[in-house]
């Protein structure tokens, strides 16, 4: 077959059967596979590709690869499932608790498919994930050699009527669970009749040094005024992506 009707039915084919299975059938198949244009061409094929783009891509397959994994990595992000997979670091005060948006003097987030929050209470809250990056389908030579970006982002904010503070930690971890790189902002304190309203911290890891296995996000509060029930901070909607 001519080179570019291999390519055209080759580009058909999930990544995995290109690459484990097509490549080794014979010397034209594993060049083919190899080929910039089949890579590209499955960009084209699911979406993935913008013309402008083509300058600042240097390895297609590297860059569908990621693409096609890409989602958010944090499980049960919004409480629809009640605390599956989340641990309860601390769960002090009247403990963590599932609200329904707005909530008490509360209002909406702008993501209209976000439905429920998590809330603190009066002692310190915090809940954790690790994501193990190998399980997630990031292999470790694409972590150390292409180092694609992982962006984390986060909701919170207050009840109107009480106090609170927010705290957020996110760390890049090696195989033996040492700490690489870590975003680790200053504790957002508000005010007692604050806007109530939902706000987003955002942030983006690049260049970070090769061997990131892990990631762990953990995130919480409590309320500054002391009081019975659950008047703390409020968060929903996290999310860790990995980019091309």
């Amino acid at each position: 077959l001519p080179e570019d009707v291999l390519v055209e039915l080759l580009s058909l084919l999930p990544a995995r059967d290109l690459i484990c299975t097509c490549r080794l059938v014979c010397t034209q198949w594993r060049d083919v596979v190899d080929l910039t244009t089949l890579w590209k061409r499955k960009c084209q094929r699911e979406g993935f590709y913008v013309p402008n783009l083509d300058r600042s891509v240097s390895d297609w397959k590297i860059f569908y690869m990621l693409c096609n994994l890409k989602r958010n990595l944090i499980k049960n992000p919004c409480a629809e499932d009640n605390f599956q997979h989340w641990k309860l670091d601390l769960n002090d005060g009247d403990k963590w608790k599932i609200e329904d948006l707005p909530g008490p003097h509360g209002k909406d987030i702008p993501n209209p498919n976000v439905h429920k929050y998590f809330v603190t209470s009066y002692g310190p809250c915090f809940k954790s994930q690790l994501i193990t990056l190998q399980k997630e389908g990031y292999w470790n030579q694409l972590m150390d050699e292409k180092r694609p970006e992982i962006v984390v982002k986060d909701w919170y904010a207050a009840r109107f009527d009480c106090g609170c503070r927010y705290e957020l930690t996110v760390r890049l971890l090696s195989e033996d669970y040492i700490v690489l790189e870590e975003f680790h902002p200053e504790p957002v304190v508000i005010e007692q009749w604050n806007d109530a309203a939902w706000r987003e911290i955002s942030h983006t890891f690049q260049n970070y040094p090769a061997g990131v296995r892990y990631i762990w996000f953990q995130h919480g509060g409590e309320d500054t005024q002391f009081w019975a029930g659950w008047y703390g901070i409020r968060v929903t909607n996290s999310s860790i992506t990995i980019g091309p």
